[in-house]
Order: structure tokens, then C-alpha cells, then sequence
């Protein structure tokens, strides 16, 4: 009689976490603009689940293909369809429609459907990632997670009405411009095509997962945590997306050196 390995239960656990968050997520979304912000915290804790799973299964030496599988499935939700339902409401906002998508009209109907860009790419990506032994210790095209969390701080910045700090006036920053701005049609139409392009795109982008504790083997991604910590003292949750930002050029210049 074959016997049971429960230590395989226990990061397959934690994936379920992170998709149980991503249907919350998405859920949370539907009760109204001003709970937007808590389907984007919804995705900052799936994001947190989808690295304890690994981490854990790493510790455990409890890695398998059934939760490889199981870990892109909750990804495709978590962060591919919930930060979709994010976008479609703020497009919906933005375009200040008053009627169901059913009752709207035709090139409305065309505009609300573009949110779902992400999710589309979002499982190419991870449909990809599952059959590519190339992305074990770098990833070809924009992670998931992080477009996801991308998507989830727009909210966020939008809801924000702090005057921050001396550096916001140091630097003359309006926080309610940026607001303005990310929520505008025309900003979250084309966000939404060109990061929906950059997970599939042929650019490889430096993992964070951790070689040893030893700096020598980890120096881009501790000076990029380092960096990432500073900013979020610094700029508080505009720091999110800046980081993202920073960690897509990063990753471009790198690339563009290999060439």
C-alpha cells in the first residue's frame, strides 16, 4: 500500500491560499469603486502565498509536477482574471458609464472587453513557463505577479489623499496629477496592451529567488530589495509601481547587453 507524503500537503496548502485570495479578490471588486482597494490587498497576500508555496516547497524538498501544475492555475487566477476585474472597473470608471456592459454601446462594449487582455496573456505566459526548462533561475517576459501587483497599486495611488512627505514637496510631486492620470481611459487602455504584451514578450527579466544567503551569489537581487525598501520609505505606496518600473528597465538594459 502506497503511503501518504503529507509534507506535500503543506506548500499545496498554501497555493490554495493564494487562489481562495484571487477569487476574493475578485469578489471584493464587484461591492463598488471604494473597495477596489481592498481587492489590490487581496492581491499583495495572493502574492505573498505564491512565494511562501515555492519557498516551502524548496524547504521541504516537497517540489512536484501536480503542485507546479497547481501553483500556474492559481497564478492564472490570482493574478491574471482578479487584477482583469480590477482593470474593467477603473476602465469602467473612467469612462463614466452609467448602464450595464449588456446595455451599453457597441465601442464601450469593445473598451470594457480590453481589460481581459491580461488574463488572456497572463495563461499564455503561464502555459509557457510550465513547458519552458529555460525559466528555472531567469523568466522570459514580465512575471504575472508582478504585473499583478502593478495593477493592484493603481487603486491604491488613486484612493490616496496623503500629502506625504518633505520629498513629495522636495520634488514637487502632485499625487493628485499621478492620480488623475492613472485614472484616465486613455492611460489604462494602453497600460493595459503594453504590459499585456510584455508577459509574452521574447525579453528575459532577472528572478528574485534566492541563490544561498551569500551576497556574492545575490548581489542584483539584495541591492534591488535594498533599493525596492528605500523607495517604499521614501515614496510610500507610489513606491509600488516605481519599483515594478525600475525592475522592467532593469531587466530590459540587461537583456539588451546579452545581445
Amino acid at each position: 500500500m502506497k503511503t501518504i507524503n503529507y509534507k506535500y500537503f503543506v506548500p499545496n496548502f498554501i497555493t490554495s491560499l493564494n487562489v481562495l485570495c484571487g477569487s476574493l479578490s475578485i469578489l471584493v471588486s464587484f461591492q463598488g469603486e471604494q473597495y477596489l482597494i481592498y481587492s489590490s490587498i487581496l492581491i499583495f497576500i495572493a502574492s505573498i502565498f505564491d512565494f511562501l508555496d515555492g519557498f516551502t516547497a524548496r524547504l521541504l524538498k516537497a517540489t512536484s509536477e501536480f503542485g507546479k501544475q497547481l501553483d500556474s492555475l492559481s497564478d492564472a487566477i490570482s493574478f491574471g482574471l482578479a487584477p482583469s476585474f480590477i482593470m474593467l472597473h477603473l476602465v469602467f470608471n473612467s469612462l463614466e458609464i452609467d448602464v450595464s456592459f449588456i446595455q451599453t454601446n457597441f465601442v464601450n462594449k469593445l473598451l470594457l472587453i480590453i481589460p481581459f487582455l491580461i488574463v488572456i496573456f497572463s495563461t499564455l505566459r503561464l502555459a509557457k513557463f510550465n513547458i519552458d526548462e529555460n525559466q528555472t533561475t531567469q523568466f522570459t517576459g514580465l512575471p504575472t505577479p508582478a504585473l499583478a501587483i502593478l495593477v493592484a497599486s493603481i487603486p491604491l495611488i488613486i484612493s490616496s489623499k496623503t500629502n506625504y512627505n518633505f520629498i513629495f514637496e522636495t520634488l514637487n510631486i502632485n499625487i493628485d496629477f499621478i492620480s488623475n492620470i492613472l485614472g484616465s481611459s486613455w492611460f489604462l487602455l494602453i497600460f493595459i496592451v503594453v504590459f499585456s504584451f510584455l508577459l509574452v514578450a521574447p525579453i528575459t527579466m532577472f528572478s528574485l529567488k534566492f541563490k544561498g544567503f551569500i551576497y556574492s551569489n545575490n548581489k542584483l537581487i539584495f541591492n534591488f530589495l535594498f533599493f525596492s525598501i528605500l523607495l517604499i520609505i521614501l515614496f510610500q505606496v507610489l513606491a509600488i509601481m516605481l519599483i515594478i518600473f525600475i525592475y522592467i528597465i532593469i531587466s530590459i538594459v540587461m537583456f539588451l547587453k546579452k545581445e
